[in-house]
């Protein structure tokens, strides 16, 4: 199964160039142009990583689509993609709850990119696995020892 990806950029260039990369290496990729088009598409399908454009109709539009998609039920990796990183967002101690699992800075070199890529759905699945796991812990009945 290939593993899917939505990629958000107002620039066509950016998108289609990246949309080819990653379909080279195997991903299905899905293209959202603005911010409007990215949370529809969020809501009528699944991906397992959103790859969103930093600044798009306003300079944090990338902002609201990350959120949108930590929000979604399939919980999707997510990655903020930009050429200026503002300090807030590209703290090295985690990019924060509202912000994306992992920061690309353009420009991107095709092996960097998909390196990055692919450790971070590494990190997200078994970031969801713990969680999982801690879950169902959390539900048994504490284990009885003998006396």
């Amino acid at each position: 199964m290939k593993r899917r990806i939505l990629l958000v950029d107002d620039d066509l260039a950016v998108r289609l160039t990246l949309k080819a990369v990653l379909e080279l290496h195997g991903f299905e990729v899905e293209m959202a142009a603005s911010t409007a088009e990215a949370l529809t598409r969020l809501h009528s399908a699944t991906y397992h990583m959103v790859i969103s454009d930093l600044h798009m109709e306003t300079e944090n539009a990338g902002l609201e689509v990350i959120r949108a998609a930590r929000n979604q039920s399939y919980a999707p990796a997510t990655a903020l993609l930009t050429a200026y990183p503002p300090e807030d967002v590209s703290r090295k101690d985690g990019l924060g709850e509202n912000h994306a699992d992992s920061l690309l800075v353009k420009p991107l070199g095709t092996d960097a990119l998909i390196r990055q890529i692919e450790v971070l759905l590494i990190r997200h699945a078994d970031r969801q696995q713990r969680q999982e796991r801690n879950s169902v812990s959390d539900t048994l009945p504490p284990r009885r020892t003998a006396s």
